[in-house]
């Protein structure tokens, strides 16, 4: 494939990244965290989200801290705690607004700091959102796998990470179905490009050479 936009269209990059990341050993819940790197990028699927004749890739995930991709996936998928998961934030958003449950209101505010918990202590009923963050939980347990490849240098791991997403955002062969929950998301971003995530969306794709590399990197 060439390094070329004209001889390798983004869509075409997208097609045989989807053929290169769905080839790989998917993980399910629970899984070993043994046979996870410590350093890499993620990349999730969703039940009922197909493109390219294969699994759609609804979400491109790294880490900036060294050695912390384990960590990375136990707050997303592990750790009921909404505010420290941007993607559990999301899940939680568009089960709240699918439902009209005006708890979203709420389950929008940061309680990171203890200021803020001591701030909303009061208007929050906690056990609402204990019960949400086990809802999320279990979408996410029931409805994603994911593979993940290793990359131990963080200025190369962000790089790729921001380069697959963009393709895929950019891709004309990777929108969402019409019952992906991501459409009830309050964020347009979302709902336009497919994926559980906001940034790195519709910038700089993946070249063919680059594709290439990774291919030759993950030894299929």
């Amino acid at each position: 494939m060439s390094g070329t936009p004209e001889e390798a269209t983004v869509n075409n990059v997208c097609h045989a990244l989807h053929q290169l990341v769905g080839g790989l050993p998917a993980f399910g819940f629970p899984y070993l965290e043994s046979q996870i790197p410590q350093n890499g990028i993620y990349v999730l699927f969703e039940d009922g989200e197909f493109a390219h004749g294969t699994n759609r890739v609804v979400r491109i995930g790294s880490h900036t801290g060294n050695n912390q991709l384990r960590s990375r996936l136990k707050q997303h998928f592990l750790n009921e705690i909404k505010d420290r998961s941007i993607f559990r934030k999301n899940i939680g958003r568009c089960l709240l607004n699918r439902d009209h449950d005006p708890f979203l209101d709420f389950w929008e505010l940061d309680l990171t700091s203890r200021a803020a918990r001591d701030e909303h202590a009061g208007k929050i009923d906690f056990q609402k959102q204990n019960r949400i963050e086990k809802q999320v939980s279990e979408y996410i347990r029931n409805h994603f796998r994911f593979v993940v490849f290793e990359v131990r240098d963080k200025a190369k791991r962000l790089d790729l990470e921001s380069k697959i997403t963009s393709t895929v955002s950019l891709c004309e062969k990777c929108g969402p179905s019409a019952t992906w929950l991501g459409r009830h998301s309050p964020k347009s971003k979302i709902q336009s490009s497919g994926l559980w995530q906001v940034n790195e969306l519709h910038k700089t794709p993946l070249f063919g050479h680059e594709l290439q590399e990774l291919h030759q990197s993950l030894g299929v």
